[in-house]
């Protein structure tokens, strides 16, 4: 059968990829899939699909065939694969430009540093010696291949970056970036997503909450944040959006310090863990408009539907047989028939994310403790749902 729409080809086979199956699905759109393995997370629900590497030229070449445009679950695919697609007359969105910005940290840094974006203070750094010039207490991270907390290293003294830069394994070539350790009162995100025709849509600033190098909690909009601070962070995103030439989704993740200021903390040009909550609690969510973006599809209004949603990540539990999330249905479903539960079709291990709740109203405090204990219930731990 023909397509009745641009084909869209996605690499890599996560819960992004799969979340985007549902609006694509709603618009029509046909997506082809680059898995990593059978039956992945997005492969469980896009029947298009090929297995293969998203280091293999030939396997994206081939996901790519026929295909009006590729974008990614990921940051992953080398950039001179990127460009071998280009020249083969693919529309990469967003392009090898522009992601570059998200796969290195280095480069992101010198980038913003000269758009007079800012940042934490930070450099490049390649010994002990270098580390303790830049000063301690700092954090190092890998430029590289980063995410979720790994590739990350709180130090404190010379002592601490020298374990830390071993267990890097510089020998292999990897960079370490050094960055000042920020004394921040909370960590913020701003979303917004942009077309090729230079469309741009900016959704509401949210407040973020980190465990272990992990996502938890979104609250959207952030609460108590001053407008002006607010309007500065969406500011940042969508200039950061323009300058970088970024097709799709961009997430700004930001620090807002003590002193009344946000700093740049790191990017991803994807749809983004702290835009989950806008799947029931925007108009249009980040993965529609990343597709309508990609597609250079008119953008859905990014408003918020309600005064408050709260997104709480689902992670496996420390104990592998507790947690059978199908079993967390009749408890979840029946205290709160307003809540909105996804899954992602993945097996459970401790501190994976397999999945997430919103849950949405008029009250604050009434949301954060909805979703927190349907996180904590599919979890199996009921004790620590409150924070």
């Amino acid at each position: 059968m023909p397509d009745l729409a641009p084909r869209v080809a996605v690499i890599g086979g996560g819960q992004l990829a799969r979340m985007m199956a549902e609006p694509a699905a709603a618009l029509g759109i046909p997506l082809r899939l680059l898995a990593e393995a059978e039956g992945v997370s997005a492969a469980q629900v896009v029947p298009d699909q090929l297995v293969g590497h998203h280091t293999d030229l030939d396997a994206l070449r081939a996901v790519t065939d026929g295909a009006a445009v590729v974008t990614f679950d990921h940051e992953h695919v080398p950039p001179e694969h990127l460009r071998a697609l280009e020249a083969d007359g693919v529309a990469v969105r967003p392009g090898p430009g522009a992601l570059v910005h998200a796969q290195d940290k280095a480069v992101m840094r010198e980038r913003l540093s000269a758009l007079g974006v800012p940042c934490p203070r930070n450099a490049v750094v390649g010994s002990v010696e270098d580390v303790a010039a830049f000063g301690t207490p700092c954090v190092l991270k890998t430029t590289r291949g980063g995410y979720d907390g790994k590739g990350v290293w709180f130090v404190d003294t010379p002592e601490e970056a020298a374990e830390a830069l071993a267990a890097a394994d510089p020998g292999r070539s990897i960079r370490i970036l050094a960055e000042e350790r920020v004394d921040f009162r909370r960590e913020l995100s701003a979303i917004v997503a942009r077309s090729p025709s230079g469309q741009a849509a900016a959704y509401p600033v949210v407040a973020t909450t980190q465990r272990d190098g992990i996502c938890h909690e979104v609250v959207a909009p952030a609460p108590d944040l001053d407008a002006d601070l607010a309007a500065q962070a969406q500011s940042i995103a969508l200039s950061l959006a323009r300058e970088l030439d970024v097709t799709g989704i961009l997430a700004v993740e930001l620090f807002e310090t003590d002193d009344g200021r946000v700093l740049v903390n790191e990017l991803a040009m994807r749809p983004h863990n702290t835009g989950h909550w806008s799947q029931d609690g925007a108009i249009t969510s980040q993965f529609e408009n990343h597709l309508r973006a990609v597609l250079d599809l008119p953008l859905g209004a990014p408003h918020a539907r309600e005064t408050w949603t709260v997104m709480v990540n689902i992670l496996g539990g420390p104990e592998p047989e507790v947690g059978r999330l199908y079993d967390g249905y009749p408890h979840a479903m029946a205290r709160d028939p307003r809540l909105k539960v996804h899954l992602y079709g993945k097996e459970l291990r401790p501190g994976r994310k397999v999945g997430h709740v919103n849950a949405y109203g008029d009250d604050l405090d009434d949301c954060l403790e909805r979703a927190r204990h349907a996180a904590a219930w599919f979890r199996g731990d009921l004790g620590n749902e409150s924070e």
